[in-house]
């Protein structure tokens, strides 16, 4: 599934895919969400695409820039 659209999504859509996408899987030795975050929320982390600044994929790259 694509992230929402900024210009086609409400504010509520794009809070929940945030919310989706990074819920805790309870296996983290397999899941790796809490390593990418760097023990911060992902509504804080994407907070910029919730409010519809910054698309999904922007921070996303940034996120997976300043991993590694």
């Amino acid at each position: 599934m694509f992230a929402p659209d900024i210009e086609s999504s409400t504010r509520e859509e794009r809070l929940a895919y945030v919310q989706d996408r990074w819920r805790c899987l309870c296996n983290c030795e397999l899941c790796g969400k809490c390593n990418m975050l760097k023990g911060r929320d992902a509504e804080i982390v994407y907070e910029e695409y919730i409010e519809g600044r910054k698309t999904y994929r922007e921070i996303t790259l940034t996120l997976r820039d300043y991993n590694y």
